[in-house]
């Protein structure tokens, strides 16, 4: 069964930063590429960033595109998003996603 459990998320004030951690279980981690996708209260799923099963390639939304970076460490079966320069409308519960499973999210909330 796929496990995906993100942890990290909390308040933090604009202009702050942040770091997701995502732990995998039940498939093979380093063999899967993975996402992060993020909802904000009343709002659709949103892609926030992917990346390739050995970390090669990323990508991003335009809207997270210089202040978040993804990576993962596939020994310890962990996917990471460094969230940088927070803004307000980041805030969202964020999910770690092995297309098309989307695990337990952590919510992010950007106040001051």
């Amino acid at each position: 069964e796929v496990q995906l459990q993100a942890s990290g998320g909390g308040l933090v004030q604009p202009g702050g930063s942040l770091r997701l951690s995502c732990a995998a279980s039940g498939f093979s981690f380093a063999s899967s590429h993975m996402s992060w996708v993020r909802q904000a209260p009343g709002k659709a799923v949103e892609w926030v960033s992917g990346i390739t099963r050995d970390g090669g390639v990323t990508t991003y939304a335009d809207s997270v595109k210089g202040r978040f970076t993804v990576s993962r460490d596939n020994a310890k079966n962990t996917l990471y998003l460094q969230m940088s320069s927070l803004k307000p409308e980041d805030t969202a519960v964020y999910y770690c996603t092995r297309p098309p499973v989307r695990g337990y999210g952590t919510l992010v909330t950007v106040s001051s």
